[in-house]
């Protein structure tokens, strides 16, 4: 099947710390693009350290949807993503604008480019009480039960857990088989490109933006969140990096150890977030060495991009001269 040249979207993917953000910002200076960002972090407001999400400067360089939408404690699914990216798309082309999905959510990703699920009805009353319920638990062994319930769950946090338990309970079939099951159409056309680093590098890359988190008040951007009624434990407050500062602000403990915890616990979600980039993604996805500057890797984006916009033409034009 040929793919719609109207919906197709460049879809740039990778694991935390790789420099997504970097590259999108240099690609900006040689297409005229806004940024959809698909992290499942970084739509929570008043977090900005701790879920690095792009500097005010980079933000200016060029436009971002998809940040700073809901409150922490709110629950966002990739559901809720899904729809809301498909507006922010076709407001970006009706600007005559490109618009480009940026992020390391591989879940969000899916959603938009493979279409949503119709989900069953669930009763309210014993939704909540499963709710009630896994509010009592540690994450590991939400995952677990989640794990046992559907043997498709892919992982995650507290909230995807959680989830995955209560379809699994309240209709009596998985959620992962709703998704293959009851899907209808993704909203755009992904052209994916795939951003990798050498392990060590990227564990070097972490470890490095773990530190200048700290240094940068993290901590205190937590305590903030907090104070302000925030639950420990709660969405947005769940994510890695972010329940690290909380068990600090809940539990004390040295301060210094702080980035090291973050350190490790990103390193354990990058690998996640790459083995699930190697198995989702398509074989055609292009990757691409993200140890170059982030303007060499943009400029090798805009010439493929601009390549195969070209294709359509090109092959119209040998026709012609048959």
């Amino acid at each position: 099947m040929t793919a719609d040249p109207s919906r197709l979207t460049p879809v740039i993917v990778g694991p935390t710390a790789v420099g997504k953000t970097a590259v999108a910002v240099a690609l900006a200076a040689l297409l005229p693009v806004e940024v959809i960002s698909a992290d499942s972090r970084q739509v929570y407001r008043n977090l900005d350290i701790g879920t690095a999400k792009p500097t005010k400067k980079e933000r200016a360089g060029v436009p971002h949807h998809g940040l700073d939408l809901i409150q922490p404690g709110e629950r966002y699914s990739a559901g809720r993503f899904a729809r809301a990216a498909a507006d922010w798309v076709k407001d970006v082309r009706s600007r005559g604008k490109l618009p480009v999905v940026v992020g390391g959510t591989g879940l969000y990703v899916r959603a938009l480019a493979e279409g949503l699920f119709e989900q069953p009805a669930m009763d309210v009353g014993r939704r909540r009480g499963i709710e009630a319920w896994a509010s009592g638990l540690e994450p590991l062994e939400l995952v677990r039960w989640a794990g046992r319930l559907d043997a498709g769950f892919a992982g995650g946090g507290r909230q995807r857990a959680v989830r995955a338990i209560e379809v699994a309970l309240l209709t009596g079939q998985s959620l992962s088989t709703w998704q293959r099951e009851a899907k209808s159409a993704g909203a755009i056309v992904p052209w994916y490109v795939r951003l990798t680093v050498p392990r060590a590098v990227l564990h070097s890359r972490i470890k490095h933006r773990a530190t200048q988190m700290i240094q940068a008040g993290m901590i205190e951007e937590v305590a903030a969140v907090l104070a302000d009624g925030a639950v420990a434990g709660s969405p947005g407050l769940d994510g890695v990096g972010l329940r690290e500062a909380v068990a600090y602000l809940t539990f004390g403990g040295d301060r210094t150890a702080v980035a090291e915890a973050i350190t490790i616990s990103t390193r354990q979600y990058a690998k996640r977030q790459e083995t699930w980039f190697r198995h989702q993604l398509p074989a055609e996805t292009i990757s691409l060495d993200a140890t170059r500057p982030a303007a060499a890797v943009a400029a090798e984006i805009a010439e493929l991009w601009e390549k195969r916009e070209e294709e359509p033409r090109l092959r119209e034009e040998e026709r012609r001269q048959r």
